[in-house]
């Protein structure tokens, strides 16, 4: 049942919850809206016709209409977007403080407006909240390196993460995670098709989020590999759903560096089609 409600005192019989309706489901034509018979089940849950009833008389899934935020409000300029674009740098460097809980909730509130395939929203956001879990995650992955080189198991294409290991061993130098406070790991079930691009659209959202109130990040590539080339039995550990792909892993938090300008663009790569 997707709980679909007209308040009629509300409904004006416009027809755009109808019109906007990706899947055709909805009768806006006999005057009150209605789902059409045994139409339910094609329903993607794209709260669409929640969205754009102007008057709030439209409610599904559940959801009530005066909990949504509205579109009037502030949103940033053209140059304001385009400047953070331009000027967002990632971070190596970090403070070794944690962000609060509610900096990290309004964090991840943010991610969980990202789209997904078919609106899933499968996304599942796996997150460091503490220096002391960052550091028993930090040993977990090191000393799952150290036992796969220990084994002679390390392919020579990923030699390099044994020089990481090792530095990490002797010198407590953090390659991997740049000792940054908070890591966060993004996976989604691998039957959904789009199960990667899920994920990392998730953490886009949360990333330019969280550059606008000056907090540092880093897409993290290499401790990637480690969870999928090396020691792919970390996700368990962690708590990540054996059925789910790990799309990609970034790290964050109050950057200890402070750049000037922005980088310059080596241009752009563009297919100009000749059809």
């Amino acid at each position: 049942m997707i709980d679909f409600k007209i308040d009629i005192e509300k409904c004006t019989e416009c027809s755009l919850c109808s019109k906007e309706c990706p899947t055709l489901i909805i009768d806006g034509k006999k005057g009150i809206p209605e789902i059409k018979e045994g139409k339910e089940k094609q329903c993607i849950k794209c709260q669409h016709c929640l969205a754009v009833c102007p008057t709030g008389a439209l409610s599904i899934l559940g959801k009530n209409p005066e909990d949504s935020v509205l579109v009037k409000g502030e949103i940033p300029s053209t140059n304001a977007m385009k400047h953070l674009i331009q000027t967002r740098r990632t971070i190596r460097k970090y403070k070794d403080e944690i962000l609060s809980t509610s900096e990290l909730d309004d964090l991840l509130q943010t991610a969980a407006f990202a789209p997904t395939g078919h609106n899933k929203n499968q996304v599942l956001l796996t997150l460091t909240k503490s220096i002391e879990q960052r550091d028993k995650l930090r040993v977990l992955v090191y000393d799952a390196i150290k036992e796969v080189m220990d084994a002679g198991k390390l392919p020579d294409s990923l030699a390099m993460f044994g020089s990481f290991q090792k530095v990490w061993d002797s010198k407590g130098i953090d390659v991997l995670f740049r000792n940054a406070p908070h890591i966060i790991l993004a996976s989604a079930p691998s039957s959904i098709n789009s199960c990667v691009a899920d994920c990392v659209i998730s953490l886009t959202y949360m990333e330019l989020y969280a550059n606008t109130k000056g907090i540092g990040t880093l897409w993290d590539g290499l401790a990637k590999v480690v969870f999928d080339k090396i020691a792919p039995e970390l996700k368990l550990q962690l708590g990540i759903p054996e059925e789910h792909t790990l799309g990609y892993i970034m790290v964050f938090g109050k950057p200890a560096v402070k750049y000037t300008r922005s980088v310059q663009s080596e241009g752009l790569n563009v297919n100009t089609l000749n059809l």
